[in-house]
Order: C-alpha cells, then structure tokens, then sequence
C-alpha cells in the first residue's frame, strides 16, 4: 500500500476556479464592507397635506376623495414632484451645499458623489446621485408622505430632511397664492367692467340733465299738471263769474276785465300744457330717453353689485380649498447607519459566488468531457 505524498502548498491544492468565483470575491467583499465603506445613516419624517373643507363632504365628493382624485391627494403628489426635483436640489445646493456635503472626503471614494473627479461632475450627475439618496413614499389611503433621506452622517441626513420639509411647505404656501390669485382674477375683471358700466351711465345721465335742463321729468311733470290743475280752476272760477255778470249786469265794468282775465288763463294753460306734453322740448318727450337712461343706470348697479357678491363667494371659496401641511413626524436624528447591512453583504457576495462557481464548473466539466471522448 502507497501513502500519498502531496506536498504542495494549501493555496495550491484549492481549486483555481473556487478561488477566483469565491474566495477572492468573498475576502475583497468583506474588506469592503468591513474596512472601507461608509455608513448611510437615513433620516425619516412624515407629513400629510390636507384640506380642512373635505372633511366635512359626503357623498359624490367623498368618493372622489376616497379615489385619489381629492384636491389634498393632487397636493401630496405636487410636493412629493417637487422634492424630487432640480428645483429643490438647487435650493439644497443654495442653502446647504449639498454637492460639497455628498462628495465630503471622508465618505468613501465608491460612494461619495463623483469620486475623485467630483469637482468636476456636472448638475444632471448630481441629481442622478441625488434621487438616489431621497425619497418620497405616499400611502394612497391616508394620503401620509414618508420622507426618507440618505446622508454620510446623523446630523446632515436630518438637516437635508428638515430643508425638504420646508420647501414642501413653501411650495404648498405658494399653491395657495397662486389658486386664491387665479379664483379671484376672473371675477375682479367682471367687477372692473361694471364699475365701468356704472361710471359710464352716471356720467351718461349728468350730461343729459345739464343738456335738457331737467334733473328728473316724471315729479317735474306731476309738478307742472298740478300747476295746469290750478289754472284750470282758475279758469272756471272766472268764467263762471263771468256768466253771472252777464246775466245779472251785462254793463258791468268788470266784464271786458274778465275776458281778458279768462283768455290770460287759456294762453298760460295752453303754455303750461305744452311743456308737459305736445311739444319737442316738453317733459314728456324728455321722459322716454330719461328713464332709458335710469334703466342703464339700475342695471349697471346690479350688474356691479352681483360681481362684487360672487368676488366675494370666489374668495370665501378659494379660503375653504387652501391646503395645509401637517408635519406627523419631525425629521429623525439617526443614531446609527442603516446602510450599508454589512454582514448581509459578504454573505451576498458568498453566495453569489457559490452560485456562479457551480454553474462555470458544470459547464467547464462538460467541455471536458466532450474533449476527452
């Protein structure tokens, strides 16, 4: 019986293919993660946008609400775009400096922003890396907004989670303004161009009045006929005196003196009855185009009065539909890195390679095979 005598060394006796699918990953794996990578710690904040009118509706509006299709829901979906956005990353840039905050040379060079070349890395590469390390996550039911960001340390993940959070509420703010300008823009137009109309028909009716000399005909009229009436009282009075005169003393001095006295009356009757009616400048004729003018006027006025009632309605309207923002949870202060799981990395890696190292054998064993026959 022969004893094997192999002395080669440990390193030579393991497979070359387990070595270079397996071992060599595995090893640089957990010096990777063990030695070199850095921890992401992740700050978490939750908020939900809201509008105080809905949640007293019912029924049609209820179940839009209950769909997705609330004014709230648009608004959770509006910040959660925004966040997500070059806008806010710019005004992160602005205000913090977040380029120089993810490119810090203490993060390690595989996972700072840009590596060695980050100064000179472009906009749109920093917003690649940066949607990579926020997120926004909303619950379709509760229309709560998760917010989760990812930095190299405690303090700066939750400053960037603190600096979205205020911009999310801004950009609400600025929602606000701008649907309250758009609710009420249409309808100060329509109270402009009544004022407009009322301003026209006043002055409309100033300049008739001095040009026909008549503030208003209707009482003027009623003013005048009572003058008539009383003429023609007059009138009869004198001729009946007349009459029994004639009758009683047909010689009487006073005879020729009343019928003067009487056709006096009948010229200042005629006179007076035809500045009320008759003639082209008696009130009459100056009725027709003055009450013309006073419609004008009365409907301009309601014309106004109902533009200024629906400005109004439109701007109770625009207050009920405001959004607000209710902050749930603060941004968090973590106190330990979630990430990277570094166990669960090499382990990954193993397997990973395990898997890959028994496919290549199989294969690499069936070539041979084949070769050998």
């Amino acid at each position: 019986m022969s004893v094997s005598t192999d002395k080669k060394p440990f390193w030579q006796r393991i497979n070359k293919l387990f070595l270079v699918t397996v071992v060599i990953p595995t090893a640089l794996s957990g010096v990777y993660f063990g030695f070199i990578a850095s921890g992401q710690y992740i700050s978490t904040s939750s908020f939900v946008i809201y509008n105080p009118q809905q949640t007293n509706t019912g029924g049609f509006s209820s179940l839009l609400a209950t769909a997705g299709l609330s004014h709230s829901s648009s608004g959770a979906y509006s910040v959660r775009d925004y966040i997500l956005s070059r806008d806010a990353l710019a005004e992160l840039q602005r205000t913090l400096n977040y380029r120089q905050t993810v490119s810090n040379k203490h993060i390690d060079v595989f996972n700072r922003f840009g590596g060695i070349l980050a100064p000179y890395a472009s906009f749109e590469e920093l917003f690649d890396y940066y949607k990579r390390m926020v997120a926004d996550n909303i619950d379709t039911l509760s229309n709560i907004s998760t917010l989760n960001v990812t930095a190299y340390t405690a303090r700066d993940a939750q400053r960037i989670n603190a600096s979205l959070l205020a911009l999310g509420q801004t950009l609400i703010n600025r929602l606000n303004t701008q649907a309250n300008e758009d609710a009420v823009r249409f309808y100060k137009q329509d109270v402009a161009k009544a004022e407009a109309k009322v301003r026209a028909a006043s002055l409309a009716m100033a300049a008739y009045r001095n040009k026909q000399g008549v503030f208003n005909p209707a009482p003027e009229s009623a003013l005048q006929l009572q003058l008539v009436a009383k003429l023609q009282d007059r009138l009869i009075s004198t001729q009946t005196e007349l009459s029994q005169l004639r009758a009683n003393t047909p010689h009487n001095p006073r005879v020729p003196l009343l019928h003067k006295a009487i056709e006096d009356l009948k010229q200042e009757i005629a006179r007076q009855s035809a500045n009320v009616a008759g003639s082209s400048n008696s009130l009459a004729s100056k009725a027709s185009p003055y009450e013309q003018l006073v419609l004008n006027q009365t409907f301009a006025e309601k014309e106004l009065a109902a533009s200024l009632a629906a400005l109004e309605q439109a701007r109770i309207t625009a207050q009920k539909q405001q959004l607000f923002v209710e902050v749930i949870a603060k941004p968090s202060l973590p106190d330990k890195p979630m990430e990277p799981k570094r166990i669960r990395g090499v382990l990954a890696t193993f397997v990973v390679g395990l898997l890959l190292w028994g496919v290549l054998a199989v294969i690499i064993g069936g070539v041979k095979e084949h070769h050998e026959r």
